[in-house]
């Protein structure tokens, strides 16, 4: 397998007093006994293996936030709380230039491997998998993964969460296994394959099987989020009790904030009343305070809105409860994903190896999503082109479902309008 030139480990490899593998994995270590002829002649003695690491290899954390744009973390000047993303920003460095390709899977490809997205079979997303050269949805084994690379330098590795980089007709109990996580030099994988999947009824694989139940239904106050963030810590945790001295890799990335837009209504509550002037004064706003913050150059123009986009002034009056609601659910999704990130982060700290881990927090694969359109109760409405009218939303939500606060649970697959995007 040849080595590519990948960011990560060049972080530390460039600077230890060993150099990048042209050829992985490694070589066997030779045995250290020596045989005769009879077992009493013969000289036994274990060999010692030899540690391509340098003592202080940091752990490595790729936080990947989905579909998430910039304009949305107070961080960096949006209205959205993000508490770990600041805390980390503080103790880092921040680049404001991610060069993604709009789309889940290309990005991910790109992202795990170092390379085009084309050149590893994912230039789209997986579900319009094709023949076509680039596009087959899967990624070729001449194209090593980051935690391939790692695994065979010694780094225990996992992942979590979206794994949207297999071609959906090998994702069955069938496999192909070599196409799953596991197959791409992850140790340890819990989540889900594909696009998307409800936070509250997901679709679960853990390693090479499907989880038949979550740990807890949701009644129960299940969230896949929060899940994900206990799966993680705890196998971090184990991962420290029984081989402390041995880096670690992992690769957490959820669902959210993704549609459908899910999570609990106290969350969602926290932004009551934030959004009630609409998405361009929304803009407009965050535009400026981004150029004081100067993540974005002073003399930069805010683009026209496209025409085909609706204002907020073309709203109608009453649909705009509505609209407001959608976006006031999302922050609140947007600001639990990074409070689970801040449980892995605190987590790590707790264990004393905070001082010696790498973290990259992504925010976002690509920009936040327009795939709720006008806004919507069910996302998979417009996407199977079954028409409808936000009145028909309204209307469900008031006489079937108990009112607008019933967006974000589990009676809803709901999207915010493309205007919030």
């Amino acid at each position: 397998m040849k080595h590519p030139r990948f960011l990560l480990i060049a972080a530390f490899l460039i600077s230890s007093e060993i150099s990048a593998q042209d050829t992985l994995p490694f070589p066997t270590t030779p045995s250290a006994s020596i045989a005769m002829e009879t077992m009493e002649e013969s000289t036994h003695q274990h060999r010692k293996e030899v540690n391509h690491l340098p003592s202080d290899a940091p752990n490595i954390i790729i936080v990947l936030i989905d579909d998430a744009g910039p304009a949305l973390p107070d961080t960096y000047g949006g209205e959205v709380h993000t508490p770990t993303f600041t805390k980390l920003a503080g103790r880092g460095i921040s680049y404001n230039r991610f060069h993604s390709t709009a789309m889940c899977s290309p990005t991910r490809a790109s992202l795990l491997t170092g390379r085009n997205h084309t050149r590893v079979g994912n230039g789209q997303i997986t579900e319009w998998a094709n023949d076509w050269d680039g596009f087959s949805g899967v990624i070729p084994k001449t194209s090593a993964t980051v935690a391939e690379i790692l695994r065979n330098y010694g780094y225990s590795t996992s992942a979590f969460g979206k794994w949207h980089n297999t071609n959906p007709a090998h994702t069955s109990k069938a496999g192909p296994f070599h196409e799953w996580p596991t197959g791409y030099g992850f140790e340890y994988f819990y989540g889900f394959l594909g696009g998307e999947t409800s936070q509250y009824e997901p679709t679960l694989v853990r390693n090479n099987g499907y989880v038949e139940h979550p740990p807890k239904t949701v009644e129960e106050g299940y969230h896949l989020t929060d899940d994900l963030a206990d799966d993680a810590i705890k196998w971090i945790e184990n991962h420290q009790a029984l081989q402390p001295n041995k880096p670690f890799f992992m690769y957490w990335a959820p669902g959210a904030v993704h549609g459908p837009h899910h999570v609990a209504n106290k969350w969602a509550q926290k932004y009551k009343g934030k959004f009630d002037d609409g998405w361009d004064a929304y803009r407009s706003r965050v535009f400026e305070r981004q150029k004081e913050f100067g993540w974005i150059p002073e003399n930069t123009i805010l683009t026209e809105r496209p025409e085909t986009m609706a204002a907020w002034d073309d709203i109608p009056e009453d649909e705009k409860d509505f609209q407001i609601r959608l976006m006031e659910v999302f922050a609140g999704f947007a600001e639990h994903a990074d409070y689970n990130v801040g449980r892995i982060v605190e987590a790590v700290e707790e264990m004393g190896i905070g001082d010696n881990t790498l973290i990259f927090y992504i925010w976002g694969d690509n920009g936040s999503s327009a795939e709720g359109q006008n806004g919507t109760i069910s996302e998979l409405l417009a996407q199977n082109q079954i028409p409808t009218e936000i009145s028909d939303h309204i209307r469900v939500m008031n006489e079937d479902l108990g009112g607008l606060d019933a967006l974000g649970g589990p009676k809803t697959d709901n999207m915010y309008h493309a205007g919030w995007a």
